[in-house]
């Protein structure tokens, strides 16, 4: 895990804790010297046990703490920021997953529209420095134009998950303007790594071949994933956290720019920016594994899209940091964690 080492000693939340890149930043924050307060739900959508092993990680790593709080639930939000007096707040529950949205839409609107709500209201009155939060590649749904930039419109969502994360970063400049809450807004890009979520594909593919089981390939394979790796991710969030940004003084409403504002708001991608064909992707794997896998060619999936590619200039200029792992290295990290956690 990756590490950073200035702005030691802040008290922040993480939202989202017992999650993937929950654990894996809370983790960092700690090891920093940071107080980090974790709250999660714990909710079924897929293995708990697998939460509970992350939180598991967190346990003796210094000045940690776990609350499973749902997010939706408006006293007990109010009441633990009023408790704790946070200095930042780093927002990375969601209900996550795109084919989900298509058969639990309602998850969807209490998570990520009402639970966000809660979020920035808690940082609203209590005086947060800074608001980091997850958006999604997903928002830029069927744009064809690569690489996905931040100027990019974001107008046609395929999926009701995109659609709350655009939501999510409209809801951000509305306090951000009104209440001059500094807020960053990071659109992840097919993130993977060890305690990764069981419904993505480096688990569900690893997982099939392993037990000999055929694997679904949408779109008869003909997909690019921009494949971003966790600690990558990380970095790029802990830095981020560590610059809440300003109100932009070039900012020109006659030529607005939808990445930036004249408050003090942001969104920038996280991706590697090298999309990987999914058959290559599998191919990986594949090797790694030392056996075949069976492919069970399929048409595309509603809510998917074909290709995600991020242009990560702005977060490299904003933050000095660009993803670098490359995928062949940061498959061989989470195959060996699924091998050593499954014991196979």
């Amino acid at each position: 895990m990756l590490s950073w080492t200035e702005n030691r000693g802040l008290k922040i939340l993480v939202t989202g804790a017992a999650g993937f890149i929950g654990m894996h930043t809370a983790l960092c924050l700690l090891r920093r010297g940071d107080s980090v307060v974790g709250i999660d739900n714990l909710n079924d959508y897929y293995d708990v046990r697998l939460k509970h092993s992350r939180l598991d990680q967190l346990a003796g790593q210094g000045d940690f703490r776990f609350d499973a709080l749902d997010i939706t639930d408006r006293p007990a939000m109010a009441g633990l920021f009023a408790r704790e007096g946070f200095d930042r707040v780093i927002h990375l529950a969601a209900q996550a997953g795109v084919r989900y949205s298509l058969v639990n839409p309602a998850a969807y609107v209490d998570s990520n529209l009402v639970g966000f709500l809660t979020v920035l209201e808690g940082c609203r009155h209590h005086g947060v420095q800074h608001l980091v939060y997850a958006s999604s590649s997903s928002v830029y749904g069927g744009n064809a134009r690569m690489p996905f930039a931040e100027q990019d419109h974001v107008d046609h969502p395929v999926s009701l998950y995109a659609a709350t994360k655009k939501a999510n970063e409209l809801m951000a400049h509305t306090y951000s303007h009104l209440y001059r809450l500094p807020t960053t807004g990071l659109r992840f890009f097919t993130v993977y790594g060890p305690w990764g979520r069981p419904d993505m594909a480096p688990f569900l593919f690893t997982r099939a071949i392993i037990e000999g089981q055929p694997i679904d390939v949408f779109n008869h394979g003909d997909m690019l994933r921009d494949f971003t790796y966790i600690d990558d991710i990380v970095a790029a969030v802990v830095r981020a956290s560590d610059r809440p940004p300003s109100a932009d003084a070039n900012f020109d409403p006659a030529h607005p720019d939808a990445a930036t504002s004249n408050a003090p708001y942001r969104v920038f991608n996280i991706g590697s920016h090298e999309p990987v064909p999914l058959l290559e992707f599998i191919g990986h794997l594949e090797r790694l594994l030392g056996r075949p896998a069976e492919k069970r060619l399929l048409p595309m999936q509603p809510g998917d899209v074909q290709a995600t590619y991020a242009d990560t200039t702005a977060l490299a200029r904003w933050i000095g940091f660009s993803p670098a792992t490359p995928l062949a290295d940061g498959l061989a990290r989470f195959v060996s964690w699924y091998r050593d956690y499954y014991r196979i």
